[in-house]
């Protein structure tokens, strides 16, 4: 009988895969894309990193009350302040983990850190120990730890095991790794540290030079129990290892794990929901996923030439190495149109991923009847395009009542915009502009309190046909944070001016959560010394603030 090897699974899309360039999300998408990843089944859902602002402290704090079923951690530096705003995140979870990370590198010990060697064990040991008073499950990182001493590495790891880490974490902060090289290093660390079977063995790839994700196989190879990665594979520069090539590398070539493991591999991933959980993390961070990504693109399970056409209808296994439906690729087995009935739509939707309330579900049968009027044919694109928008409910601080456009070859484009505030006051603008959505935007602009900036804007079809829907998406800039919207309508005009003004409404919300949680709110009591707390400001003043690590 063979063995069963478990490997976790810590999905970090809501903290490092958030910090790539636009991808940030609110608290409202944050919460959704977190119940997602519970549904999938992840061992891990790393939340955010709570001092780095009161909006991921929010955050947190909500996915910990709410989300249970994962582990649910956050991320610190090796400083008390880090670990006490992360506790006072966390405190509401029923699985709750603090992440603490240093750099281990020479390289980022002597120019980031300016410390030694002996003084980065010391702190970090000090740190494992302050965090282990909050709570009994604790993750140490070696950030930089592909470039760092291998004899070194496996000294400060056996010091943060002995000081309680119950997880250690080896991350390929830069990409650096090859995975020959990489799956070495788990080997050595595995020999080279004597008390490692006391903690779980993780790692952390990123994708600088495309071996993310066979650097996190490798390292499976070689002993590791965990590897950390994000849906789509989104996060900083290159992005992180994709969760769903790991999962289903790991069941596709089940064969050859079993041959090289030793060991028949298993992880709590439940591969139909992969799908969904991707379309939901690419519309709420506004990052289409590329057509020839593997698992989820949109060419995935796609077959344009004659002999593969042939071949796949003869026999499936001719071509694709995997069934769509294995990732809950959604096929359009029911036809829903004007005259289907509330259950048909809420069993549809049920199949394509989403689990909306009463209330919820029973707008959106509206806007499905609306839609199915204008359509003979609603398809399965169409249903997920309208439950995205439902999905995650933001706060709206204005929203759309009605538009007039006036344009024409010969004449300036001319927009009449009416929005409704959040306490039901009607303001109506007119701006013109060089076409009737610039006309749209520019109308908007005058009625909102904030002047944003437009960073990226286009337009797509859901589906094929001329009375297809148009999915607008916009990212704006206010100050230094970016903020996406989204917006879906059959007039393209209409599902632009969504779009902007989901944007805008993302920024408003978000000014409203910095300007209502304090420092003094993230902030915790230390274990022994509540009178004397240290500011979040004092500490970000002494290290470096950036969350960019691992």
């Amino acid at each position: 009988m063979s063995i069963l090897r478990t490997i976790r699974i810590f999905d970090t899309t809501l903290r490092d895969g958030e910090q790539a360039p636009g991808c940030s999300m609110n608290q409202g998408e944050k919460l959704e894309v977190a119940k997602a990843l519970a549904e999938l089944g992840v061992d891990v859902i790393e939340a955010g990193f709570a001092i780095a602002s009161p909006g991921d402290f929010a955050s947190i704090q909500e996915i910990a009350r709410t989300v249970r079923g994962p582990v649910i951690a956050s991320l610190s530096r090796a400083a008390e302040a880090d670990i006490d705003a992360s506790w006072n995140a966390l405190r509401g979870a029923e699985r709750p983990r603090i992440h603490v990370f240093i750099a281990t590198s020479p390289i980022h010990m002597t120019y980031k850190l300016r410390m030694k060697p002996d003084e980065v064990i010391e702190k970090a040991v000090t740190m494992v120990k302050y965090a282990k008073k909050y709570c009994p499950d604790i993750e140490f990182s070696a950030e930089d730890a592909s470039r760092s001493e291998p004899a070194f590495l496996c000294k400060i790891l056996t010091a943060v095991i002995e000081a309680g880490a119950s997880t250690v974490n080896i991350p390929d902060t830069v990409g650096y790794a090859m995975p020959g090289e990489f799956g070495a290093l788990i080997r050595t660390i595995r020999a080279g540290t004597p008390n490692i079977e006391r903690a779980v063995l993780s790692v952390h790839c990123h994708n600088d030079l495309g071996f993310a994700v066979a650097n996190s196989l490798a390292a499976i190879e070689a002993g590791a129990d965990q590897v950390e990665c994000t849906i789509n594979g989104i996060g900083e520069r290159a992005g992180n290892a994709a969760l769903e090539e790991i999962v289903m590398a790991m069941r596709t070539r089940a064969d050859y794990f079993r041959s090289s493991c030793g060991a028949d591999l298993h992880c709590n991933v439940d591969t139909t929901k992969i799908y969904a959980a991707s379309r939901l993390v690419s519309t709420v961070t506004g990052s289409r996923v590329q057509p020839n990504k593997a698992i989820v693109g949109e060419n995935a399970f796609a077959h344009e030439s004659g002999i593969h056409q042939h071949g796949v209808l003869t026999n499936r296994e001719t071509y694709e190495i995997m069934t769509p439906e294995s990732i809950g690729l959604p096929r359009n087995k029911i036809v829903l149109g004007k005259h289907s009935g509330r259950h048909a739509f809420g069993e549809r939707l049920k199949e394509l991923g989403f689990h909306l309330d009463a209330e919820r579900e029973t707008r959106l049968f509206e806007a499905f009847k609306a839609l199915a009027d204008k359509k003979k044919v609603v398809t399965d694109r169409d249903i997920e395009a309208l439950a995205r928008g439902a999905l995650p409910e933001r706060p709206a601080a204005w929203r759309l009542k009605r538009f007039i456009i006036n344009s024409g070859s010969t004449i300036a484009s001319t927009s009449a915009v009416c929005l409704v505030s959040a306490d039901g006051r009607e303001c109506e603008q007119v701006a013109i502009g060089d076409g009737p959505i610039d006309a749209s935007f520019n109308a908007i602009d005058k009625i909102v309190t904030i002047k944003p900036v437009l960073e990226t804007f286009s337009l797509d079809s859901v589906t094929d046909g001329k009375d297809a829907q148009g999915e607008a998406r916009v990212r704006i800039r206010q100050g230094d944070r970016m903020y996406n919207g989204r917006g879906v309508s059959t007039d393209i005009v209409e599902a632009s001016i969504r779009a902007y003004l989901d944007a805008i409404n993302a920024a408003l919300d978000d000014t409203a959560v910095e300007d209502g949680i304090s420092s003094a709110n993230i902030e915790a009591k230390r274990p022994e010394d509540a009178a004397s707390p240290r500011s979040a400001a004092n500490v970000l003043a002494e290290t470096e603030r950036s969350p960019q690590c691992q």
